[in-house]
């Protein structure tokens, strides 16, 4: 009997000197040899799962009136129409959603589709920019490097294709901007040896900086405080 009993005390006291993992803000958390474990990573560049694009729906159709074509500087699309008769209103937020499309060659005629539309569309733009909206943050919001450099470069494009393009996103920022606020600091160190995404311009945070720069040029006199409402560490590059 003296032996169970001394035996039950030493079980007694290991379990006293045990140290136990628990979550934070819960009971157990409070207990004398507990240990809190970390809160897990919020995951704000973590890439989500990009959904089936209608881009993709309309090209296996062969609704787009585009080919393949290949010549001395590389493929470029030939066009079965002139640009400036296309309906802007049905095809270029087909083309902005195929923006989430990373394999080829998906990727290719949506990105180069946009910037050719961007190119020869005038006064055809500006009433399309409230469809284009969805498309563009739907983009920005898979989070894949690829697609957010693709998807600056062309919003780049986009302020300076027509007039009052700029001005016209202004209302859209508080859409547009908080992944700019969440990657603007992104930017790759590749120590003493060459940074090669610089000569590409696929650096995000280098490329955001460009992008919100011509926000505010090409935004009116509201642009400044908006973007710096969304993005607050963004200095005014007319300003200062």
């Amino acid at each position: 009997m003296v032996f169970e009993t001394s035996k039950a005390t030493e079980t007694c006291s290991n379990i006293k000197g045990k140290k136990t993992d628990s979550e934070g803000f819960t009971v157990k958390a409070m207990m004398k040899n507990s240990i809190v474990r970390a809160p897990p990573a919020a995951g704000a560049f973590k890439e989500r799962p990009a959904k089936p694009t209608a881009f993709r729906k309309f090209y296996e159709r062969g609704d787009f009136p585009i080919a393949l074509e290949h010549d001395t500087k590389g493929n470029k699309i030939a066009w079965k129409i002139e640009i400036e008769k296309l309906d802007y209103h049905h095809y270029l937020p087909l083309f902005f959603d195929g923006l989430c499309e990373t394999t080829h060659p998906y990727e290719f005629f949506a990105r180069q589709g946009v910037h050719d539309m961007l190119e020869h569309g005038g006064p055809k733009i500006l009433p399309v920019i409230p469809q284009l909206i969805i498309p563009i943050k739907n983009a920005l919001n898979i989070r894949n490097r690829q697609v957010i450099c693709t998807t600056l470069k062309v919003l780049q494009h986009l302020v300076v294709s027509a007039d009052m393009v700029g001005e016209a996103l202004v209302p859209y920022y508080r859409q547009i901007l908080p992944i700019f606020n969440i990657f603007k600091n992104v930017n790759t160190n590749s120590g003493d040896g060459i940074d090669y995404s610089q000569q590409k311009r696929e650096n995000i945070g280098d490329l955001i900086q460009e992008t919100l720069e011509a926000f505010e040029r090409h935004g009116g006199e509201d642009a400044f405080i908006n973007i710096k409402y969304m993005v607050p560490t963004y200095e005014s590059c007319l300003l200062n």
